[in-house]
């Protein structure tokens, strides 16, 4: 890593008031980066914010409508931001599985869309996108999560194709199961549907397919979109960077 090699660089990071989100606003703002740090908790957004340096923004990003006008200036977007609902098709909530494609899929195509004329104009920009092995792979139960991460990888994929000659990158970062909030609220829901006990819903579920039997840390996550930030990577666009553990090999 070059030391302040985002200087004068401005990110924002969405959901990034904690894990990864939060791990991807810290390796930033360690590169010289000023980082946004936008989130739906206000109160951690602003204690995030303050611990790195940067600038907190409270927004509601499954509130799509009030994305549609909105011009954002930056060089780096992180869409991060996002939610889990494990259910069944047959019993999944309909207003559940809008909220997850809104927060997920709607929101980074209207951020992507926001900042691409100011990464236009510079002609430099990053747009890094994590996605998930659910994006490259499906599980039962996760139908609105697994359907939003197909569509942002999509979505990155035209990003790169369009911005490439204005200087802008668009790549996912799929990692498998990482130590996060997110994460954890799921081993109770997962041991429910496959009615096993709690504390053997990691060994057993969420770590069956990796042949590296531990979880990502948001650490490894936000080192790679570091990399991806950089000048180093500026041949890379369109890419889907797997961090599973070998999950993708099978």
């Amino acid at each position: 890593m070059t030391e302040h090699d985002l200087a004068d660089r401005r990110a924002v990071v969405t959901g990034g008031a904690s894990g990864i989100g939060l791990a991807c606003a810290k390796e930033f703002a360690g590169r010289g980066a000023h980082v946004i740090i936008a989130d739906l908790n206000a109160e951690a957004a602003a204690a995030a914010a303050d611990e790195i340096g940067g600038e907190a923004w409270a927004v509601d990003l499954s509130d799509t409508s009030a994305l549609d006008a909105l011009e954002l200036q930056a060089d780096i977007l992180v869409n991060n931001a996002g939610i889990q609902r494990v259910s069944p098709i047959a019993e999944f909530d309909p207003d559940a599985f809008r909220l997850i494609q809104r927060i997920m899929l709607e929101a980074p195509f209207l951020l992507i869309r926001a900042v691409l004329p100011g990464m236009y104009e510079r002609g430099w920009g990053r747009i890094i996108n994590i996605s998930s092995v659910h994006g490259l792979r499906a599980s039962a139960f996760k139908s609105a999560y697994v359907a939003a991460k197909h569509g942002l990888e999509g979505l990155s994929k035209v990003t790169a194709l369009e911005g490439g000659s204005h200087g802008v990158t668009s790549n996912c970062i799929n990692p498998g199961y990482v130590r996060t909030p997110l994460v954890e609220k799921q081993i109770a829901d997962q041991a429910r549907l496959h009615g096993i006990p709690e504390s053997e819903v990691v060994e057993r579920i969420m770590l069956t397919e990796s042949a590296i039997k531990r979880l990502v840390e948001a650490t490894e996550v936000a080192s790679l979109a570091g990399w991806l930030a950089s000048d180093a990577a500026g041949m890379v666009t369109g890419a889907s960077y797997t961090m599973d553990g070998g999950w993708s090999a099978r």
